[in-house]
């Protein structure tokens, strides 16, 4: 075999390489793309069902508009963020807080959490809540591999040459992620 063949077979496999990484890194960033619309999706069931949450409350406990009123804010301004991970993480903390206010001004309504209204809000709301972090850990989880690839020897040569780079992951605060999902089941009465 001559050396002119030995060579154009190298870079043959080199080309084909290099080729078979950059459309991986294609389809693992439409995996992405793909599981975040998921988690996306799941926000905006949590942003429908806001309102109908705080029109229930709101029926009950008149005087604490302040409350209603920092949830309000704190759903327009996650409903308004730009779609991008890190900044959408930092408006869902802020809503997750004003919902757990929220919540918290339940407990001293029992007429509100007999409501059968309230208690079919509430448990949408833990189905939603549920269906937003098992989105958010295969978003993740797709980041994570993604990553991965972008940092690891040989593929991050080919990132680097194609300008791919890490994605952000969709993190919560330490303080309302170890204080888990708002507690909705707070002394409502079994029907």
């Amino acid at each position: 075999m001559s050396p002119v063949y030995v060579v154009l077979g190298v870079i043959l496999l080199l080309v084909l390489i290099v080729m078979l990484s950059y459309n991986r890194f294609i389809r693992d960033g439409q995996l992405i793309d793909n599981s975040w619309s998921n988690v996306d999706t799941e926000l905006r069931r949590r942003y429908d069902l806001i309102p109908n949450l705080v029109e229930t409350v709101a029926g009950y406990a008149t005087h604490e508009r302040q409350t209603f009123e920092a949830v309000t804010q704190a759903r327009a301004l996650a409903m308004g963020s730009d779609g991008n991970a890190a900044a959408q993480s930092s408006d869902e903390n802020v809503l997750v807080g004003a919902l757990r206010s929220l919540l918290a001004v339940t407990e001293a309504y029992p007429d509100l959490q007999a409501s059968p209204h309230f208690g079919e809000l509430q448990d949408e709301l833990v189905t939603t809540e549920n269906r937003i972090q098992a989105a958010r850990r295969i978003f993740n989880g797709n980041v994570r591999d993604y990553n991965t690839r972008v940092e690891s020897v040989p593929s991050n040569l080919v990132a680097r040459m194609c300008g791919f780079s890490t994605r952000t992951y969709f993190e919560v605060e330490a303080a309302v992620r170890d204080a888990g999902a708002p507690s909705v089941r707070i002394g409502r009465p079994a029907r």
